[in-house]
């Protein structure tokens, strides 16, 4: 996940390559699904090989832990950022897990942005090779736009755009993100909003 302001994010599902979505205290594989939970974890801690990272990271960590909330959509456990420190702006609070691999297939995450004066963009992260390469879809309630990056050596690049979004502040809210080959679809709520082509990081990763 990557977010530049207080976040919360309900549910994460991804599907053909796996599966994300709350349940247990652990991830189980079968067959093309593996299913990542926060149901189980101990609260003001990350699931087991997750970590708080950042892109072109300046001073001191973000903060990022399951926490309770009984306003999700689904169970009562979430992951959320729940402190961003005063970083420049080229500066990208992530939280993903190395394993297991994606490469092609589907994501969707319900998140909430929560507050923030300069941005509350976020959304997820995908073939992550480190910190300072991965693609990710945002969506910002503040702008009203939904856009998809590439990340590649610290330096992100827009590949798709997407603006007058109706979602705002405090609402939950779905992405979708498609992903076969080199091409890339994302949806928002439901609605096909981004399509891009893209050979900039053909392998799998986090």
């Amino acid at each position: 996940m990557n977010f530049k302001g207080p976040f919360r994010l309900s549910m994460v599902t991804l599907t053909l390559c796996f599966w994300v979505i709350q349940g247990e205290p652990a991830f189980a594989q079968q067959s093309s699904e593996t299913r990542f939970i926060f149901e189980g974890i101990v609260h003001n801690t990350l699931p087991a090989g997750w970590k708080s990272d950042a892109t072109n990271k300046q001073g001191l960590p973000s903060a990022w832990a399951v926490i309770e909330d009984y306003e999700a959509t689904s169970g009562v456990n979430i992951l959320a950022l729940r402190k961003v420190q005063d970083n420049p702006r080229s500066v990208f609070n992530i939280c993903w897990a190395s394993q297991p691999v994606f490469h092609d297939g589907e994501i969707e995450v319900k998140v909430r942005g929560d507050s923030g004066n300069t941005d509350q963009g976020g959304g997820p992260v995908w073939r992550v090779k480190d910190a300072s390469n991965y693609y990710v879809a945002r969506y910002n309630p503040l702008e009203n736009n939904f856009r998809l990056y590439y990340v590649k050596n610290g330096d992100r690049k827009m590949i798709a755009d997407s603006g007058n979004i109706p979602a705002k502040t405090g609402e939950w809210f779905t992405i979708k993100i498609v992903h076969k080959g080199d091409k890339i679809e994302g949806w928002l709520n439901g609605k096909k909003l981004l399509d891009a082509t893209d050979k900039t990081l053909p392998e799998a990763g986090g």
